[in-house]
């Protein structure tokens, strides 16, 4: 998949969930869990013990029907390594050139994290595919108003604090897609295999950026 049909989806689902499993193991069940509530993407953050075994894997059993990406990356050297793996899109948590850098040269989407105004037009200039303004529920929706009113070219994505009350708010306000943590990817129902709560939580997650957009 190209970088521009990459990033495509991601737009079009508005929907990046943000895995922090506390082990690889549960990747497999969880991507089919949050496919069957129509968010085919899995975003499995470097904080996941052995999540670059846990991209492979899922890229290999899921690669066809689910965009697998990594999260919280911060350097090159794991960007080649989560590409290598099978991971679609690069996300981080702060803005590193090089991550952009590397991103790109393997034709992948890349998602740099910032957040001041400067910060999120630096990582425009810098090639980034969409913007993660993190933490986002410092300034919530109406930062996002904010900004785009000078700079309405930006592509957004809040992540840290969209949940089910905030998630049309953020699309209203102009994100492209939104990176959903906890709200979505529920540390409690993965420990206890309870899939059917996460594709519910898809479901519904799916039907407020419908809702928003239309």
């Amino acid at each position: 998949m190209t970088r521009e049909e990459t990033l495509k989806q991601l737009c079009d689902v508005g929907i990046i969930p943000v895995v922090r499993a506390r082990s690889a193991d549960a990747l497999l069940d969880l991507a089919k869990a949050l496919l069957a509530g129509g968010v085919p993407i899995c975003e499995v953050t470097m904080t996941v013990p052995g999540a670059i075994d846990g991209i492979r894997r899922l890229a290999a059993a899921l690669g066809k029907e689910v965009l697998v990406g990594v999260g919280s990356v911060t350097a090159a050297k794991q960007v080649q390594e989560a590409v290598a793996a099978g991971a679609q899109f690069v996300v981080g948590p702060v803005l590193v050139p090089e991550v952009i850098q590397a991103a790109h040269r393997h034709d992948k989407a890349v998602i740099p994290g910032a957040f001041t105004p400067t910060e999120i037009y630096q990582a425009h200039v810098m090639g980034a595919d969409v913007v993660k303004v993190f933490p986002a529920s410092v300034g919530g929706p109406a930062y996002f108003k904010a900004i785009l009113a000078p700079m309405p070219f930006l592509k957004l994505m809040p992540t840290g604090g969209v949940d089910l009350t905030t998630a049309a708010a953020f699309i209203k306000a102009g994100a492209v897609t939104l990176g959903a943590g906890a709200a979505l990817v529920d540390g409690a129902a993965i420990q206890k295999g309870d899939w059917a709560t996460i594709t519910k939580l898809a479901r519904a997650f799916r039907e407020e950026v419908k809702k928003a957009r239309a």
